[in-house]
């Protein structure tokens, strides 16, 4: 059974399409294929064994639930596989079929596959990020001095600005797109090893097979086969999950600013989203959702991964097991989390007239901190502090505004006039460096993106 009820909304089409069991079959059957023109190139096989064996590498070619049935049986993917491979192409070629899966293992086909489709996994990651900074950075800029409060411990604090929050995303999807750069390297590598690792089973002619395969799939030769050295596959898990827990970060901002007390930032809307099945008025926010699902799902995924990593010597049992759907099932979260932001970031709706009405909730009691700072030079830090308080805490209890009340003290009245209190309060005078970090964030993105 598939999730076609659910994969519209949490998974990209494309992963998807990349961890179908079409996919992982095509993913083994690329490896077989490529390593017997690999051991003909070194000479280990005879040429006109490849073309019968390559016709019988294709995915659709085969019976999937037979599969299932016997890799219940086997224990894993590859070992039914390869027999239905050498069956298929013995009836057409007895002689070719000796040369099947010549001195590879299950975990080769299997490993490798992955890696392959890893790769186009890493390339459609890679293209949303991109075109998700592209737009963080356009909105970033958009909104550089478009002020909001800034929120800590979900109370009113200081101002901030949009861009400002926003530039803090495109930061982190920067270096996320630096951090797949960098291990693609390690990633991206071939499994070959035979049965134990050691490639005994061909003899001199490893090595040169080895080369060749890995040129053959267009990846790197690792130091040495990694069966049951797992850190390649946990160190991507774990860029998986921080790529999803910015994402997560994004849309938990985002679903507190659509809230209808706070109604500054909001999803684009569409026919028929966010809807309730029984309230006409809602608009809920349905992208942030799934970037909030993938954030608080993945963490479990990159702690299986990181479970499994002690396996038992030269093959594990059951760890290794373990990995053969976590791994999948996160990038098709992070690739459903990137679609959701894809939507929501271009099209961002901004009131910023709410904003700066929210800004005035609490009748400048955000801006206490610019008036006490302002007043400590004059009077010292621990005097002002107290008396900005105690003016705090009369603007509270009178219900007034705290520009009234402290043009109604002596002592402030004292040290800073109608226009310096005036200016003190006024949001768009206290955003600091708001704009340079927007300006750093995008000119980092712009470098990286050359």
């Amino acid at each position: 059974m598939s999730n076609q009820l659910f994969d519209a909304y949490f998974t990209a089409p494309a992963m998807r399409a990349i961890f179908c069991d079409t996919g992982r079959v095509q993913g083994m059957l690329d490896f077989e294929a490529a390593l017997a023109r690999a051991e003909a190139r070194v000479g280990l096989i005879p040429a006109e064994a490849v073309a019968p064996i390559e016709a019988a590498c294709k995915a659709e070619l085969y019976d999937y639930p037979a599969l299932a049935q016997a890799i219940a049986t086997a224990g894993n993917s590859a070992i039914p596989l390869v027999k239905a491979l050498g069956k298929r192409i013995a009836a057409s070629d007895a002689e070719a079929e000796r040369y099947v899966h010549l001195g590879a293992t299950s975990q080769d086909a299997m490993d490798s596959g992955l890696v392959l489709q890893l790769r186009a996994a890493i390339e459609l990651i890679e293209r949303d990020l991109a075109t998700l900074a592209d737009a963080l950075a356009a909105q970033a800029e958009r909104h550089a001095d478009t002020p909001l409060a800034g929120r800590t411990w979900l109370q009113q604090a200081t101002p901030v600005t949009l861009g400002m929050k926003l530039a803090g995303v495109l930061g982190a999807v920067t270096r996320h797109r630096q951090r797949l750069v960098e291990l693609k390297p390690r990633l991206l590598c071939l499994q070959f090893g035979g049965a134990s690792g050691s490639l005994a089973a061909l003899g001199e002619q490893a090595w040169p097979v080895a080369e060749a395969l890995a040129a053959e799939l267009r990846l790197n030769l690792p130091e040495q086969p990694w069966h049951t050295q797992r850190d390649r596959l946990v160190e991507f898990a774990s860029v998986l999950g921080l790529i999803a827990g910015s994402l997560g970060k994004l849309g938990r901002d985002l679903s507190l600013l659509m809230q209808t007390e706070a109604g500054e930032v909001f999803e684009p809307a569409a026919p028929g989203k966010g809807g309730s099945s029984t309230m006409p008025h809602k608009r809920n926010p349905v992208g942030a959702a799934v970037l909030i699902g993938a954030a608080t799902r993945a963490p479990g995924l990159v702690a299986t991964m990181f479970a499994a990593m002690p396996q038992e010597h030269e093959r594990s049992l059951g760890l290794w097991h373990a990995e053969w759907e976590t791994l999948p099932e996160l990038c098709c979260l992070v690739s459903g989390a990137l679609q959701q932001a894809l939507l929501a970031v271009p099209g961002l709706e901004v009131d910023a007239a709410r904003m700066r009405a929210n800004l005035e909730l609490t009748q400048g009691l955000v801006l206490a901190e610019a008036v006490s700072i302002a007043l400590a030079q004059r009077i010292g830090r621990d005097a002002a502090h107290h008396l900005i308080e105690q003016c705090c805490r009369q603007a509270v209890q009178q219900g007034a505004h705290l520009r009234a009340v402290l043009g109604a003290n002596a002592e402030v009245s004292a040290q800073l006039s109608a226009a310096e209190l005036d200016h003190l309060l006024d949001a768009a005078h206290y955003l600091g460096q708001a704009r340079r970090w927007v300006e750093r964030a995008v000119a980092e993105h712009t470098q990286f993106s050359r």
